[in-house]
């Protein structure tokens, strides 16, 4: 029997580990460029996220900014 995956929750991670849970078929340079490009598409979401303190250059994304990118794309 094979056992159900828990799905990933909102908490603060790295930017690589997000974009590998929405690509995990690309590699992880790769599937931060696609997050990145779905970010900055979506005018709303980045306003969001700027409202707390983020910046595109960050590595480490805090739980609310985790949260904001699931509201908007959807869970991975």
């Amino acid at each position: 029997m094979q056992q159900k995956e828990e799905p990933l929750r909102a908490r603060s991670m790295g930017k690589s580990e997000l974009a590998l849970a929405y690509a995990p078929e690309l590699t992880p340079h790769s599937a931060v460029k696609r997050l990145m490009k779905w970010l900055s598409i979506n005018p709303a979401l980045m306003d969001a996220l700027r409202q707390t303190h983020y910046y595109p250059t960050q590595k480490v994304l805090i739980a609310r900014q985790v949260q904001l990118i699931f509201d908007y794309l959807g869970e991975p």
